[in-house]
């Protein structure tokens, strides 16, 4: 089989994907069952002991949680070096150096923990305070959990990674403000985000909700890319705020976390002796509901994706109609097939199950399409 280059870069990555998930979830697994979560819940305990105030169950919570991702990234780690660093570059897409690399990892490290703490904390509260219902309360906590983080996320998440400016091409951002306006979308600006000195690729995106919502344009976009092609790019990301796609996919994603926390539920009362629990809200459960999230997750991929991929084709066919310019959207995306070595024809379990936008090659095709419908029309 002749395999061109973008699909070996994108199958080695998913190799790598695959492969570290499933040596997490088998740390996982031998953590539960083996003995390993109580002895880092004695770890904790014992040092938890010695906090005053009545925090000493927190204590142990946050403690074992620290221990355990900071474990799980340590594992991780060459398969994320070998997909995030040295792939990237044997293929010419990445611009960091190593450093700069282990820093990312570094900084994401830590937003992880903190954000892994407080979801432990929350669910731990709920297991000991509410144990009949803590998996509706948590998912409730979870889905508020997450507007919040899609409001903070260009404001205080994004900017721990990257650098934004305000775009200095007036033109161009009075022509995307505009196109914006008539989309009823309100955004505080326009931005350029300094993406080139991590990669090569391009991307942009409308990031936020309320008054963080903003447009970010990439400047290797900006660099290599025309006006009309920009535009009809934006159009897309646009199409997402008319549709309300964020908000039907806090829907979704709060329906599939109600799932996942009952059945984390049922298996915490089946699995409660066989892996040596002192009880439901013990925090040697903690791997056990790792990998049971991490399960649920990959059992609801599939679907999930199909219907991004179903929202993906409604933002093409709306940045079509508004922009009118089938000519830049094809062009446009020949242009990000080649600098983001997309692959253009995956099989069909391959986008089936990783694929949350449709290939390139079918939004170059449907485009040519609306374009011939629209000029018999």
């Amino acid at each position: 089989m002749n395999e061109d280059k973008a699909s070996k870069y994108h199958r080695l990555r998913r190799r790598a994907d695959l492969m570290g998930t499933a040596v997490a979830g088998l740390l996982l697994l031998a953590l539960s069952f083996g003995g390993g979560s109580q002895r880092l819940r004695e770890l904790s305990a014992a040092i938890g002991q010695w906090v005053p105030g009545g925090f000493e169950e927190a204590v142990t919570v946050a403690l074992l949680t620290i221990m355990l991702v900071i474990v799980l990234q340590m594992v991780e780690l060459p398969f994320a070096y070998y997909q995030g660093f040295q792939l990237e570059h044997r293929y010419g897409l990445s611009t960091q150096t190593f450093g700069h690399w282990l820093t990312d990892q570094a900084k994401g490290m830590l937003v992880g923990l903190v954000l892994a703490v407080a979801g432990s904390a929350v669910v731990f509260a709920a297991l000991r305070n509410w144990p009949d219902g803590w998996w509706w309360i948590s998912a409730t906590v979870f889905a508020i959990a997450t507007i919040g983080l899609a409001q903070l996320a260009p404001v205080v998440l994004l900017p721990i990674f990257y650098k934004f400016k305000p775009l200095d091409r007036p033109a161009l951002a009075d022509r995307l403000m505009s196109l914006a306006t008539r989309a009823r979308t309100d955004v505080v600006g326009v931005f350029e985000w300094v993406l080139s000195g991590h990669t090569k690729k391009a991307n942009a995106a409308l990031a936020g909700i309320g008054k963080t919502r903003r447009i970010l344009l990439s400047d290797t976009l900006l660099t290599d890319y025309s006006e009309d092609e920009i535009e009809v790019i934006l159009a897309h990301e646009l199409a997402h705020h008319v549709h309300r796609d964020l908000w039907r996919g806090i829907a979704v994603q709060t329906a599939a976390l109600v799932g996942g926390f009952f059945a984390a539920d049922l298996a915490l009362r089946w699995l409660e002796d066989p892996l040596g629990l002192r009880g439901l809200s013990d925090p040697a459960a903690l791997p056990m509901l790792l990998l049971m999230g991490g399960a649920w997750s990959l059992l609801l991929m599939p679907l999930a994706n199909a219907v991004s991929r179903a929202q993906e084709r409604a933002a093409d066919r709306y940045a079509l109609k508004t922009t009118g310019n089938a000519e830049a959207f094809v062009t446009a995306m020949k242009r990000l097939s080649q600098q983001n070595l997309a692959e253009e024809h995956p099989s069909l379990l391959v986008r089936w199950f990783f694929y949350s936008h449709p290939p390139i090659r079918e939004r170059i095709d449907a485009a040519r399409a609306f374009a011939r419908d629209g000029a018999q029309a």
